[in-house]
């Protein structure tokens, strides 16, 4: 769904999270699922000894900032309680060994491979979902599991068909971000059919993504939402291989759906992923993926710019009033220069040993004044609501739903119970340095071949404006010049001058979309505006 700060910041993981459990394995004994994800903890350990004396200080001195922070931090997430229904209760299944063998003939007379990439140990599962018994939209529907049985990862995914012509529509994949966020609450809070209410009651949703698109909601990395598994993904480029596998076997299954153009959304830590999932479907010239653009909202891409604009979003100059006082702001002018030191370091060597430190020293400096002011950090113009819910009460009533058995049976739902973010996934990615890594430096490669979307809702704190339009204009890339001499204009609603929701700035193929009034999650807090920049996207009206 979005960043995290609770699990960033690694004191308040515990607080923000739900109740650990002792999760059993129900293919082995509870001790062999035990025995399999404590080992890393002992090798984690093993490495800690090896560090040299200057590392260890540094190590030593985090510890410090933030006491405890690495009590439970070594420790995979432990699988999910689930039950694996056989392949006779569902209506489509497809071997990926039996895709990668699949070999075809080009117009120069070379027989090759029909898709690359390594998809014997994948298989992919589907079932037809009926519209009538959950309600959420009347459209066609699947949910399923993406197996890899060699690692036992599974992953979740519902498909809505769209509500206009799914013959000639595009299809979208949405991912929420966290990491750790299921992209069921992104269907049930921004974007999707229908939304939930307190009273646990599904709401339809006229401004809804599928009007004009095909969408697929995707719970990854696995553990996460209904997916789930005894192997857990802890960075983003294993997470990277699942998805093209999902969507290779999709589009295998589901053929239909294959010539139209397909697009990434995704939000938060989404700008992690998406420059990452899309650089993987382009490494294989063949593919089934007919993948035509990308768009990251309100997303963490290039955290060494970023991380300078916290202090001006909290502190005044961001549109809105400060949140911190002169002393704290000051103190973040101060802490900045070894924030972005330690990103540097990040950037330059790629070690777990000085991206880990760097993530909890920024984040630190940082989050912390304005996560003890109490304010929502996703959204500037309020106070925290629900700290048991990320801020947002929503988020309870989605997971009541979604822990519906009715519900669970229905989507073909294959774990004991459905949680909206997973905190242990969040520090997972923390500790393995995941979380400073320089993915905006696959952005240019990716602007040589598809065009890219930054928008950015300006209320928001976590994944503020200021940062996200500074990255664009600092990235390098041969249309850097023109893109940074482009003029700003205003943002309306098709057919209504009059309702300007946003400031737009378009070269080449990199667009920045600034959206006025929203929050972190734009499509909730602007649903009207999202839907019509979104729409006007996929036609190409910003393209090269």
């Amino acid at each position: 769904m979005r960043l995290s700060t609770s699990a960033a910041l690694l004191g308040a993981a515990t607080v923000a999270s739900a109740n650990q459990k002792v999760l059993s394995d129900p293919i082995g004994t509870a001790k062999d699922a035990a025995s399999s994800w404590q080992k890393p903890f002992a090798e984690f350990q093993d490495f800690l000894a090896g560090m040299t004396d200057e590392a260890k200080a540094l190590w030593d001195e985090i510890n410090l900032l933030v006491p405890n922070a690495f009590d439970k931090a070594p420790f995979l997430s432990s699988p999910k309680p689930h039950i694996r229904k056989p392949d006779s209760e569902w209506d489509y299944v497809v071997k990926g060994a039996d895709v990668q063998g699949m070999w075809i003939e080009s117009d120069e007379g070379t027989i090759h491979r029909k898709v690359g990439g390594k998809l014997d140990n994948y298989n992919l599962r589907a079932k037809s979902v009926d519209p009538s018994k959950l309600g959420i939209d009347d459209v066609k529907q699947y949910s399923g599991y993406l197996d890899d049985d060699e690692e036992d990862k599974h992953l979740f995914y519902w498909f809505f068909e769209s509500r206009n012509d799914p013959e000639n529509d595009p299809v979208v994949l949405w991912l929420n971000g966290g990491p750790g966020c299921s992209s069921l609450t992104g269907l049930f809070m921004e974007l999707g059919p229908s939304s939930v209410n307190k009273k646990i009651k599904t709401i339809n949703n006229p401004y809804s993504w599928n009007n004009n698109a095909s969408v697929i909601f995707l719970d990854q990395p696995v553990n996460v939402g209904y997916s789930y598994s005894s192997s857990p993904v802890s960075n983003t480029v294993a997470a990277g291989k699942d998805v093209y596998a999902l969507l290779t076997l999709f589009f295998e299954q589901f053929p239909e759906y294959t010539k139209q153009p397909f697009h990434i959304a995704g939000e938060s830590y989404g700008g992690h992923y998406i420059p990452v999932f899309a650089s993987e479907i382009l490494s294989h010239k063949d593919r089934n993926i007919n993948l035509q653009s990308v768009m990251i909202g309100n997303g963490l891409t290039d955290e060494y710019t970023q991380y300078a604009y916290y202090r001006p979003m909290a502190c005044g100059e961001g549109g809105y009033p400060a949140v911190l006082d002169e002393g704290e702001c000051k103190s973040m002018d101060n802490a900045l220069p070894r924030c972005q030191s330690m990103i540097q370091s990040c950037y330059d060597s790629g070690s777990l040993w000085s991206c880990v430190p760097a993530s909890i020293y920024c984040n630190n400096a940082f989050m912390g004044p304005y996560q003890r002011s109490g304010r929502n950090v996703y959204d500037i113009r309020g106070p925290c609501e629900d700290s048991s819910n990320l801020c947002y009460p929503d988020l309870g009533w989605i997971s009541e739903y979604l822990n519906d058995k009715k519900v669970m049976e229905a989507l073909g739902a294959e774990v004991e119970s459905y949680e909206s973010c997973n905190m242990d996934i969040n520090r997972n990615f923390l500790f393995q340095g995941d979380w400073m890594q320089p993915f905006h430096r696959l952005v240019p490669s990716l602007l040589e071949e598809i065009p890219v979307l930054i928008y950015a809702g300006d209320a928001d704190f976590i994944c503020n404006w200021l940062g996200n339009q500074a990255w664009t204009e600092a990235l390098e890339w041969p249309g850097q010049k023109d893109f940074n001499r482009a003029d700003k204009e205003g943002l309306y609603i098709a057919g209504d001058d009059k309702h300007e929701y946003g400031m737009i700035k378009s070269s080449g193929n990199f667009t920045f979309l600034r959206i006025f009034q929203a929050g972190h999650m734009t499509p909730m807090d602007q649903p009207e505006a999202s839907s019509d920049f979104f729409n006007r996207w996929l036609s190409g009206e910003w393209w090269a």
